[in-house]
């Protein structure tokens, strides 16, 4: 028997045509679509399945749809299999995604929640100021003392992603962003690149939108989820109703931890981990992290049938 975890990857996974095939093929996708479309007043399966990609990828239209596709692909995986996860973990946004899919919040609940997050993310940094990089090929420690030295003089820049070894995300006012991009590559980062974000997440520029969100979330039950599911503000902990909320306020300005999420799997001894949703950026991450973890994922019929394979032989 596999020791599985399940992880959701967030914003930046997203494509025209993403959830088509899954959609095609099963009745519980179709209704986890129409579900969307009744919470949020518009047409989620379109806007994945058609585009166009600068409407996908707007912030608040990217959240819903990858939300609604990682809770699809989940839906489909956990009738398909008897194979239950001892874990879950997402990604940023994805996190919302594994407490949906724990039990933690219900899908309606989520959507609603991550609707006013994204709203005011957007809100509390007009678009052009502030920006996000990824630094590939240096120490972590070697990331955060060039964005202590940019702050200095260009203004707030911090650490947003420690995605893996060597591949850390910083986020924060554009300038310093450039600043912290040139003097990486002058350091000998093997790249250093602006990504297309409209909002620089993760960092304290949202302190603002973090904030107004701590009161949306005194109105939502946050129940006991079936299954564990760890923060990216701190991998060691749990999530659970006592701190969920507070863990999600701080998930708006502090970094993803996710280098840290796949050690604390493979501590737990999980040897298999499924990424539920597009593409599988998170897989490569893992694997770079831990290579003794198996990778699968599910995102159309094809990866749902390999991975049903591998689990059920």
């Amino acid at each position: 028997m596999r020791a599985l975890g399940i992880v959701f990857p967030g914003q930046g996974a997203q494509y025209v045509g993403m959830g088509r095939d899954l959609y095609e093929g099963f009745e519980v996708v179709r209704t986890t679509f129409s579900e969307a479309r009744e919470i949020l007043g518009f047409d989620v399966a379109t806007l994945c399945f058609e585009g166009p990609q600068e409407e996908l990828d707007l912030t608040i239209n990217t959240q819903m749809t990858i939300l609604a596709l990682n809770a699809a692909c989940y839906r489909v995986f956990e009738h398909s299999t008897p194979s239950r996860p001892r874990v879950m973990a997402g990604h940023s946004l994805g996190e919302y995604s594994a407490l949906c899919a724990s039990g933690a919040l219900t899908f309606g609940d989520v959507l609603k929640l991550v609707q006013a997050r994204s709203r005011h993310q957007q809100e509390a940094v007009p678009v052009g100021v502030g920006s996000m990089a990824a630094i590939i090929g240096l120490e972590r420690s070697a990331v955060e003392n060039i964005c202590s030295e940019v702050s200095l003089k260009n203004g707030a820049v911090t650490v947003a992603n420690y995605n893996a070894p060597e591949q850390i995300v910083v986020s924060g006012l554009a300038a310093a962003v450039e600043s912290v991009m040139s003097r990486a590559r002058e350091k000998g980062a093997k790249r250093a690149i602006r990504l297309p974000l409209s909002v620089p997440f993760h960092c304290g520029l949202l302190f603002e939108a973090a904030r107004r969100f701590e009161k949306d979330l005194e109105g939502v039950e946050i129940r006991q989820g079936d299954i564990p599911v760890l923060s990216n503000v701190d991998p060691a902990v749990v999530h659970g109703p006592d701190n969920t909320r507070e863990l999600l306020t701080r998930h708006i300005t502090a970094p993803v931890r996710w280098q840290e999420t796949i050690e604390k799997m493979a501590l737990m001894g999980i040897d298999t981990i499924v990424e539920m949703g597009p593409r599988k950026i998170l897989s490569a991450l893992s694997k770079r992290i831990d290579g003794r973890i198996r990778m699968l994922n599910v995102e159309d019929r094809d990866s749902l049938k390999k991975t049903l394979e591998f689990l059920n032989p």
